[in-house]
């Protein structure tokens, strides 16, 4: 891989010295982004907590890299269990707590809008209503996504000012949850008698990576379809995305957690975006190409043919302005490079390889990347 030159010091990275030894609970752990940033903070040397449904998938991260391996404690509880909830925040004790349990699927929520609206409203409220009990938590960062704006097929990218909306379930249930964050963050985290945690919200793009089996999902389509010597068919291969690799975002939520523990978290406590730059946008039927090229012999992409499909955004952008002046994030890995590492992934898999270390590695050789 090659980088454009930068000096090293442009270059912010996670604080080792910051998360040994600290006490983090995850909800969400068993998933894809989860099982990521649980190997991510115990390779820091976090004592990581988790809370959630079983894995999502079969085959799945959490089986495939041990990530239970590396767990302090492993809780598997619904969301809407509040007492479990508050029992094992008060367990655990953590100082910081990542709220990414989620229902994540766009045409899922077509299928199942009232289950979706429980997991990512309710569930939501229940993390934060469960944390006020817990006076350990001094940083609450809950993942959302790049959907909760009102999308009006616009060129510009969105920013963290813009209206929120959600024209299919899912986006309406993240934006719903952005603003049970606000009004948490405002009624009962703020201010000197109330709760000492500062919260901010996490809003990243289209996610790629190892270890991604989700249905309906691009990339783990593509590549599901490459290893049956199959032709994936693209619903909407016109549709442009913000594409990124789950290592993106997850560095963000990192580095947004360190800021909400310094002594002026609190002006860090409100929403962020975490998109890639201009040149990590690209249609669906470009990055299935890409993806073909890089699986090699008998990888075929094809149009699916013309149905009913539930309604997708056909264009989408973020502005991270905010997130690169203030958080000293950006972008490391270009598309090409996120694509790359994701076949790379599969095809250790594929030869049964160590997958921890595999993932250990892709981390390692994230953070040694230079920022473009």
């Amino acid at each position: 891989m090659e980088f454009r030159q930068g000096a090293l010091e442009d270059l912010v990275s996670i604080d080792p010295d910051l998360w040994r030894g600290r006490s983090v609970m995850l909800t969400g752990h068993t998933g894809f982004k989860g099982g990521w940033l649980t190997l991510w903070l115990h390779h820091l040397g976090a004592k990581v907590h988790g809370y959630a449904l079983g894995p999502p998938t079969e085959p799945c991260l959490f089986e495939v890299a041990r990530v239970g391996s590396v767990l302090a404690s492993d809780t598997r509880a619904d969301l809407a269990d509040l007492v479990q909830l508050k029992s094992t925040l008060g367990k655990a004790q953590p100082e910081v707590l990542f709220h990414l349990a989620a229902q994540p699927l766009v045409r899922e929520s077509y299928r199942d809008p009232l289950g979706t609206l429980a997991t990512n409203v309710i569930g939501t409220a229940n993390v934060l209503e469960a944390a006020r009990a817990v006076d350990s938590i001094r940083a609450i960062v809950l993942i959302t996504t790049d959907k909760v704006y009102d999308n009006r097929e616009w060129a510009y990218p969105y920013r963290e000012i813009d209206p929120l909306g959600g024209h299919d379930p899912y986006s309406a249930s993240k934006a719903a949850a952005e603003i049970v964050a606000a009004s948490y963050r405002r009624s009962f985290f703020a201010g000197e008698a109330r709760h000492p945690a500062r919260v901010a919200t996490a809003r990243a793009g289209n996610v790629i990576g190892g270890g991604d089996w989700a249905m309906d999902r691009l990339v783990p389509d593509c590549l599901r379809a490459f290893a049956a010597d199959e032709p994936v068919r693209l619903r909407f291969p016109r549709a442009v995305r913000p594409w990124q690799h789950v290592l993106e975002p997850l560095a963000g939520y990192l580095q947004l957690a360190e800021r909400l523990l310094a002594r002026e978290g609190a002006k860090f406590a409100r929403a962020w975006n975490f998109g890639p730059d201009a040149s990590g946008d690209a249609t669906v039927g470009e990055v299935a190409e890409g993806a073909a090229r890089l699986w090699g012999e008998g990888a075929r992409v094809e149009r699916a043919p013309a149905a009913k499909n539930p309604h997708e955004a056909g264009l989408l952008r973020l502005d991270s302005t905010s997130a690169r002046n203030e958080l000293g994030w950006r972008p490391r890995w270009s598309l090409e490079q996120a694509i790359e590492q994701t076949v790379a992934w599969h095809r250790a898999w594929n030869r049964d390889a160590d997958m921890t270390a595999v993932s250990l590695g892709q981390i390692d050789a994230y953070n040694a990347a230079r920022q473009p």
